[in-house]
């Protein structure tokens, strides 16, 4: 009820403000966090990396890595901050966030704006040891050398990480999917590559990408994960589409997320998985907000999940509220794990 109350006085407030009073409140401890969710069945493996359930939050909710101790405790499996670029850079001109009520979604054009890699290392650094917590990394719109910047922000927070993720997928920063070409990609995600294998202790590192490939683009990609090494692939970003769409803000540009991309991002992480053929681990992402949808995700081939647009409309509760109905509906089919379930259901999405 406290949370309901202070999610209906944060939509009469403007989109971006609103998410600045959000962090806020969990820095100053005013949100009920209900603290690690997990079991047997929902413990998981995934790239390396025990999580305690397979729920994680989404990169974008805490691009700064101001709240990692409160969001620690609020029921995610696994937390994934940024994106962080070298140099901190203040995005597109506000507004930028737009709230599409009538759709269960959100548009976005941010444009990574971030407080800089050494801003965001320093709260990292401090960071709560029990989670598993992951950062995005970004390149600076300015950038000579876009390739060079997610290398260069590895480095200098690789010490404090579970895990990087190489995001060319958001559709806010110009020509930035253009890198998600093959030879493009090939080149970028090796130098990652390297720089995370000559780190004192090596770190799983996945590839972010967009929703919206045809199907010899996500085959490019599921040769580029499998030749470079990539440990897990996010599928996927924000889209540009606007199919369906009911609510006044459907025309604003930016990156679509929340309930209208769960068909779409779910397909393409079910060619990904039939692609690949469970060898490369696959986290969905995309019109999360229920236990059904995280564990439709599963079963079309995500190992784990991550969720944030849903959290506009249903508060931060529901990250254990996914991960504890998820418990009850791989129990319902029979399920001992997550591993168990992963990929059962792929060809419907096919």
């Amino acid at each position: 009820m406290i949370e309901k109350l202070g999610l209906a006085a944060l939509h009469r407030l403007d989109p971006e403000t609103a998410h600045g009073l959000s962090i806020k409140a969990l820095q100053a401890g005013l949100v009920p966090l209900p603290g690690p969710v997990t079991s047997p069945r929902l413990r998981t493996r995934v790239a390396g990396l025990d999580l305690p359930n397979p729920v994680g939050l989404a990169a974008g909710f805490d691009k700064n890595a101001e709240a990692l101790a409160p969001l620690a405790r609020a029921g995610f499996g696994f937390i994934e901050v940024g994106a962080a670029t070298p140099r901190p850079q203040p995005g597109n001109p506000r507004p930028r966030l737009f709230r599409l009520t009538e759709d269960r979604a959100a548009i976005n054009r941010f444009g990574f704006n971030n407080q800089g890699m050494e801003a965001i290392a320093a709260r990292l650094a401090k960071r709560p040891h029990d989670a598993v917590i992951g950062l995005n990394l970004g390149a600076n719109k300015d950038s000579s050398d876009r390739p060079g910047d997610f290398a260069r922000v590895l480095a200098h927070c690789a010490a404090h990480l579970d895990f990087a993720t190489v995001n060319v997928s958001s559709p806010n920063t110009e020509k930035l999917r253009d890198l998600q070409g093959r030879a493009a990609l090939t080149a970028l995600l090796s130098g990652v590559i390297e720089t995370r294998d000559a780190l004192a202790r090596p770190i799983p590192v996945f590839l972010k990408i967009a929703p919206d490939l045809n199907e010899a683009e996500i085959a490019d990609i599921a040769a580029v994960a499998r030749d470079t090494g990539v440990d897990a692939v996010i599928a996927t970003n924000t889209t540009l589409s606007r199919e369906g769409l009911l609510s006044a803000h459907k025309g604003e540009a930016g990156g679509l997320s929340g309930a209208p991309l769960f068909d779409k991002s779910t397909r393409v992480l079910a060619r990904l998985s039939a692609l690949t053929g469970g060898e490369i681990p696959l986290i969905g992402v995309g019109g999360i907000s229920s236990a059904e949808q995280a564990y439709a995700k599963i079963r079309a081939g995500a190992s784990a999940v991550q969720f944030y647009t849903a959290m506009v409309y249903g508060g931060l509760a529901l990250a254990a509220e996914i991960a504890r109905g998820l418990d009850a509906l791989l129990a319902r089919d029979g399920f001992a794990s997550v591993a168990e379930a992963v990929g059962t259901k792929r060809e419907d999405w096919l």
